[in-house]
């Protein structure tokens, strides 16, 4: 395995190259092993709420958890690029105390870069976050933190107008200096669409 630090612009130049690799890990032994494997990216996720705490939500968990298993994960790689996922709430009062909190994830947790779920504010707080210098990765389609104000746990962006809408938050996402997004249960051509119009590599969890 190749042990040298993977950073933001290896995953940038990775874009039409060669596929790249995600996994979500929430503590040591996981990430260990993980990152033994050669993934390129780990996300420490806010599905923690739900597959180690046993909560019903991933509204339900917040920083103080997400930075406790960030710490964990980042103790073990040496290798992957290690993106912390902000939970419902950290992100969506404003943009000073989302900044904030993106920097609890980099200074406290030791994470790479932060990712967040699109919702009717995103572009305003990534830019700031970005102008902090913090590395954002996106997030689009199925929002699992919002997903009761887009129809539940289902496919997104089935109709032509729900397309454009994703192609849009994508377009948007990348003009202010995200470094890749997460597509999730995105039909496959709408997933390709993206992909092919973007500079920056996509993710797919349930998608194309």
């Amino acid at each position: 395995m190749d042990t040298k630090k993977i950073t933001v612009d290896d995953i940038r130049n990775a874009k039409g190259k060669r596929k790249l690799t995600m996994l979500t890990a929430y503590d040591f032994p996981l990430a260990s092993l993980v990152d033994k494997a050669g993934i390129d990216m780990i996300l420490v996720g806010d599905s923690v709420a739900n597959v180690v705490l046993g909560l019903d939500s991933t509204t339900k968990v917040g920083m103080s958890e997400m930075i406790h298993h960030a710490k964990a994960v980042t103790r073990a790689v040496k290798h992957a690029l290690v993106i912390g996922d902000m939970p419902y709430d950290s992100y969506q009062v404003n943009p000073s105390e989302s900044v904030k909190n993106a920097e609890r994830f980099i200074k406290e947790a030791g994470c790479d870069v932060v990712k967040l779920e699109w919702f009717d504010k995103c572009l305003e707080v990534t830019e700031q976050i970005v102008k902090a210098q913090i590395p954002v990765m996106g997030h689009i389609g199925l929002t699992p933190q919002t997903a009761d104000k887009i129809g539940g746990f289902k496919v997104q962006g089935k109709d032509a107008e729900a397309a454009r809408r994703l192609i849009d938050q994508a377009s948007n996402l990348e003009r202010l200096g995200c470094f890749g997004i997460v597509l999730e249960c995105v039909p496959d051509k709408i997933a390709q669409m993206i992909t092919q119009k973007l500079t920056i590599p996509t993710i797919g969890i349930g998608a194309g």
